[in-house]
């Protein structure tokens, strides 16, 4: 099968200092994985190389199994690559409707001519609004975005990157700043998305990444340390040592091993249930 997102050898550097050093691991179509470690890891870093926003100094990246290295950012996203941000990048005067009505118009070519009367739009209005409604944002489509709640706000980025109708979807730190309550209301409807989209996500919570991950990648010093199943993940000494805090937490990564557990079991029963 055709890896939806790989990446083989990135390299980065600046200067004497190297944020990026011989990455590579492939996402299969559907995956719901997870890049965690310790605060300058290089997970941002490797978000903005797979997205364009830096330029590898080696190595490659592939959608859908054809290159895309050299292209620009906004011919990523063309191709069916979109990301939200660590800090809200949103239009605070515009409602949700017209900011993702602008997204979609923007995917179908005719955000140029968005001074023309709304009825003009009226498809591209009709998927914005479907858009927002899927993730719980329908109620405040008409309200500015800068009254939004923050966790309303944080859907509301996710509602900008599905405008983009994307095949892969880079989440960096979506429930950053977000209440814990409402983090999970973020997550839950992350994981409502579209079982064909691929989705990585960036989160230090480690009780949402052995939630919501079927696969969990861990970074440290600009290499990827470790992949695997969240149990495996919990499991791993050195993923104890460098971002569970070693012996200090070693009840919590037990207990993330029999949960992580408990969820692989009901994943393959269901596989075995399913045929």
């Amino acid at each position: 099968m055709t890896p939806a997102l790989s990446a083989r050898g990135l390299h980065k550097r600046f200067g004497s200092l190297v944020v990026a050093q011989d990455i590579g691991f492939a996402l299969p179509p559907g995956a719901r994985h997870a890049l965690i470690g310790p605060n300058g890891a290089g997970k941002t870093t490797l978000i903005n190389l797979l997205t364009g926003v830096l330029r590898p100094d080696a190595g490659e990246v592939r959608l859908d199994g054809e290159p895309i290295t050299a292209l620009a950012p906004w011919l990523r996203v063309k191709r069916g690559l979109a990301r939200t941000f660590q800090i809200n990048t949103l239009f605070p005067a515009l409602d949700p409707l017209e900011a993702v009505t602008l997204a979609v118009c923007e995917r179908l070519g005719v955000a140029g001519n968005f001074w023309r009367p709304v009825p003009a739009f009226r498809t591209a209005v009709d998927e914005a609004h479907g858009i927002l409604g899927s993730l719980g944002l329908g109620a405040v489509c008409h309200r500015p975005t800068r009254l939004l709640a923050y966790g309303q706000q944080r859907l509301l980025e996710l509602a900008l990157a599905l405008a983009t109708r994307p095949k892969v979807l880079l989440l960096d730190e979506p429930a950053a700043g977000v209440p814990r309550q409402e983090a999970g209301a973020l997550f839950a409807a992350i994981e409502a998305l579209s079982a064909e989209l691929t989705v990585l996500f960036i989160e230090h919570d480690m009780d949402l990444v052995f939630r919501f991950a079927s696969r969990v990648i861990v970074m440290l010093g600009g290499r990827i340390l470790v992949e695997g199943s969240p149990a495996e993940i919990a499991a791993d000494p050195r993923v104890r040592e460098v971002y569970l805090g070693g012996a200090r937490h070693a009840d919590l990564g037990d207990a993330k091993v029999r949960e992580a557990g408990v969820r692989d079991a009901g994943v393959r029963d269901a596989g075995v249930r399913d045929g």
